[in-house]
């Protein structure tokens, strides 16, 4: 059975949740040790952290979840068209040139300058096409793949694919499917035996958001969304060699704020908010993100209760604490189910297009015109 087309997953125009995986070509190592070759590429999961961290400060989409394996990526995106109706058509300019730069007009620069945003302001067309692209799905997966995959062939001396193609997408319908589906990337580390527990799982959302309650911040990726003025860059080509003037902005991209953040200040916070309604838009004011809007009527505790037991707890029959079993039965979910739906989550969810219960899956069969998704009768077994 052939992939859906992405218009009919997700679209740019609408709130959408999805679950997207990108896996390298060939199985070969995005990050770790290869056993074949003994090299160990460990380091360039922070390089797809980062890009993951600067594409949340620009892009109108949401990061919910996510865990960097050693051949594959996961990643939980919510986009925000509500959000991205907030900015203006300056701001918009200047987000979609600190991610795609283009022809610059001053061409020895690494940052737009105030006349590269006027003149891209100034083109009405071309500036309704990109507002678009910056609240679609597909453009913030292509602002992280290509980037990484040009870096690991210079660095691999090599050419060609370094993805095995597009990235595979699950359209996330209901809150059920999303509390699932991220424990399920969550603890992809714990299940591939790569670490014991998510206290102990470097390159996941979990690992940062129990860090940040420790007080842990970094140095922040989030892009400097201010343009370079226009007399300044007057001055700098007559008194700076370009040489020293690259060196200067290729300096600068560690930290391109000069700010720091907490270990999870990029990603969407967890709960969400009761007392905020579900049509404010709540934008993020700090540059670190596109919203403060939660994902989930649970709190953060209440989470990561959940999620140590479910790694703990993998291959026995541990009875399910009350606090944990009333978490998920209120939530709709069979707790019988649980350790068996999100520790075999390929076995119900794998072949599927659609993540949720089985009645919410048909709601979003009918509405792209299909009768049922692949996995819905799995799904019925383990949600109420």
């Amino acid at each position: 059975m052939p992939r859906p087309p992405r218009a009919e997953q997700f679209s740019p125009d609408e709130v959408c949740i999805v679950h997207v995986t990108q896996r390298c070509v060939r199985r070969a190592f995005l990050a770790g040790v290869d056993f074949v070759t003994g090299k160990d590429f460990s380091y360039r999961r922070e390089w797809i952290r980062r890009r993951l961290e600067s594409l949340a400060s620009v892009f109108s989409v949401d990061v919910l979840t996510y865990s960097i394996m050693s051949s594959h990526v996961h990643v939980i995106l919510r986009n925000r068209p509500d959000v991205l109706a907030q900015w203006s058509d300056t701001e918009v300019a200047l987000r979609w040139l600190k991610v795609f730069p283009g022809h610059r007009l001053e061409e020895h620069l690494a940052e737009p300058t105030e006349n590269d945003v006027q003149s891209l302001v100034r083109d009405k067309q071309r500036l309704k096409t990109i507002r678009q692209r910056l609240a679609d799905i597909s453009w913030f997966m292509r602002a992280l793949s290509e980037p990484i995959a040009r870096r690991a062939n210079k660095v691999d001396e090599c050419t060609g694919h370094f993805w095995e193609g597009r990235f595979k997408a699950q359209r996330i319908v209901d809150e059920t499917g999303l509390l699932a589906c991220s424990m399920y990337v969550d603890l992809n580390p714990v299940r591939a035996a790569m670490a014991d527990s998510p206290d102990h799982s470097p390159h996941t959302s979990a690992y940062d958001r129990i860090e940040a309650g420790k007080g842990r911040q970094i140095d922040s990726a989030a892009f400097d969304l201010k343009p370079i003025p226009s007399e300044q860059v007057a001055k700098n080509t007559r008194e700076t060699p370009v040489e020293a003037l690259r060196k200067k902005q290729r300096a600068k991209r560690k930290n391109p704020t000069g700010r720091k953040v907490r270990r999870d200040g990029w990603l969407a916070p967890l709960p969400l908010d009761p007392s905020t309604l579900a049509s404010e838009p709540q934008v993020h004011t700090d540059g670190f993100r596109s919203s403060d809007r939660g994902f989930l009527s649970v709190s953060l505790n209440e989470y990561l209760r959940l999620l140590r037991w479910t790694a703990k707890h993998a291959n026995d029959t541990a009875k399910l604490p009350a606090g944990v079993a009333q978490t998920l039965a209120a939530l709709g979910i069979e707790s019988s189910m649980w350790r068996d739906l999100v520790w075999h989550w390929e076995n119900y969810f794998g072949q599927s297009t659609c993540v949720g219960r089985s009645e919410s899956m048909q709601a979003d069969a009918v509405r792209t015109g299909h009768h049922w998704h692949r996995g819905q009768s799995n799904a019925s077994a383990c949600f109420v």
